[in-house]
């Protein structure tokens, strides 16, 4: 089951973006699907086309997270950051920094996941540190990948419910 109507985007202040989604699974699966670099892998990638060869992830306060996209006849794109908060399966923060940054500074990404019935709505919220950032981020297409992504990551979880792998 898909539900491509809850995935929206907005900006609450002049220096966040924030996407909602709502995915068919419980909180924990989908908590587990954004921190275990197996399944990570498997979604976060965007348009067609690019896969993931690194995704590491030291899920604990303080620790880091890195994640290199590749596609053919394209320069790989790589990101990392640190882990600020960790609850499981409630809530993430941490920093995001593009190695070939295309908007100014570091940003801050809060995603939150919430249970109601067999629904987890999840909530990404990315603080950046300017304007100029956040309306560059949100010029750049990120919201036509995040969807691709959270579509790939919907498909994920259905499977992985069928074979009951909860």
């Amino acid at each position: 089951m898909f539900y491509p109507d809850s995935f929206k985007v907005s900006t609450p202040t002049d220096r966040e973006i924030q996407v909602t989604r709502d995915f068919h699974a419980p909180r924990q699966l989908v908590f587990d699907a954004f921190t275990k670099p197996d399944l990570v892998r498997r979604w976060l990638l965007g348009p067609e086309g690019w896969t993931m060869p690194v995704c590491e992830i030291d899920l604990k306060v303080g620790g880091k997270y890195r994640y290199v996209w590749r596609k053919t006849g394209v320069k790989d794109l790589a990101m990392g950051g640190v882990f600020r908060e960790v609850v499981s399966p409630e809530r993430l923060v941490a920093t995001e920094k593009f190695d070939d940054s295309w908007y100014p500074g570091d940003a801050l990404d809060t995603s939150v996941f919430v249970e109601k019935g067999d629904i987890t709505k999840v909530t990404v919220t990315v603080l950046y540190e300017s304007k100029e950032a956040r309306d560059t981020a949100n010029r750049s297409g990120m919201e036509r990948g995040m969807a691709a992504g959270y579509n790939r990551l919907e498909e994920l979880l259905s499977a992985m419910l069928a074979e009951g792998l909860k």
